[in-house]
C-alpha cells in the first residue's frame, strides 16, 4: 500500500487546518443545498394510493401517522429482488443487501418523530414476510406493503429512493425526492430532516418566511424522553 507521508504532530496539524478549510466550505454548501430544498416547489399528490400495514389496510395519510411531514423510502424485498450479498440468501429469509445497509443505518425514529416527521419503509412482499424479516434482522421501522403503483410514480418501481412528502390537513404534497448514490447519505436524524420541506426546524436555518423554528439543542432530548407526544 502506498501511504501518505509520516509527519510530526505539528506538521499533521498543519494539514489538518488546511483541509478543514474545505470541511467548512463543504458544511456551508450543504447548508445551502439544503435551504434550496426547502424552497422547492410542492406537487399535489391526487391518486388515493393504498398499502397494506400491520393493522390493515391504510392510505398514503395513514403513513404520516397523524404528523406533519412523511418520508418513504422504497425497500426492495420480495421474490423480484435480485441483489443479495455474495454470501448468499435469498428471499424471505433475505431482502436486498443495499436496502439492508440501509436500514442498519437508521436512527430512531423518536427523534425525526420529534420534528413532526415520520419515516416508513414500503416493499412489495407481503405483511407477514415483512414481519417476519424485522424480527430477526432487529428493525423497527414502520413498515408497508404496496399493492398499486405508488412505486412506478413516484421514480422507485426499479431502483431504491427516498420521497418526502407533506400535509396540509388531508391534502398530500410531494416536496423532494433522492434516489442512487443520494440514498447513501440517508440514515442519520439530520440527513433525513434536510431532504424535508420544513427542514430542521431550527432558528439558524435559512428557510421562507412563516416555518416553524425553534432554538438548537433545546428540542433535542433521549429517544425514550420525549413523551407521548412524539
Amino acid at each position: 500500500m502506498n501511504t501518505p507521508p509520516m509527519v510530526s504532530p505539528e506538521e499533521w496539524k498543519t494539514a489538518r487546518q488546511k483541509l478543514l478549510v474545505k470541511e467548512k466550505e463543504l458544511t456551508r454548501a450543504r447548508d445551502a443545498l439544503a435551504a434550496q430544498r426547502r424552497r422547492m416547489p410542492w406537487m399535489a399528490v391526487e391518486k388515493d394510493y393504498r398499502f397494506e400495514g400491520p393493522n390493515g389496510p391504510a392510505s398514503l395519510l395513514d403513513l404520516f401517522e397523524g404528523r406533519r411531514q412523511l418520508i418513504v423510502y422504497r425497500f426492495f424485498y420480495g421474490p423480484e429482488v435480485t441483489t443479495y450479498a455474495e454470501a448468499g440468501g435469498a428471499y424471505p429469509e433475505r431482502a436486498c443487501v443495499g436496502c439492508s445497509f440501509v436500514a442498519d443505518q437508521v436512527a430512531h425514529p423518536a427523534h425525526l418523530n420529534a420534528r413532526d416527521t415520520t419515516l416508513a419503509f414500503v416493499s412489495r412482499a407481503p405483511q407477514a414476510e415483512i414481519h417476519g424479516l424485522k424480527e430477526r434482522m432487529g428493525w423497527d421501522i414502520p413498515w408497508y406493503t404496496l399493492t398499486d403503483d405508488f412505486d412506478a410514480d413516484f421514480g422507485v418501481d426499479e431502483w431504491h429512493g427516498t420521497n418526502a412528502f407533506i400535509r396540509e390537513g388531508d391534502r398530500i404534497f410531494r416536496t423532494y425526492f433522492i434516489d442512487s448514490r443520494g440514498d447513501e447519505a440517508m440514515g442519520s436524524t439530520w440527513s433525513y430532516l434536510d431532504i424535508t420541506a420544513l427542514g430542521r426546524q431550527e432558528e439558524w436555518e435559512d428557510s421562507p418566511e412563516g416555518y416553524p423554528q425553534t432554538p438548537p439543542y433545546q428540542w433535542w432530548n433521549y429517544h425514550d424522553a420525549y413523551g407521548e407526544t412524539v
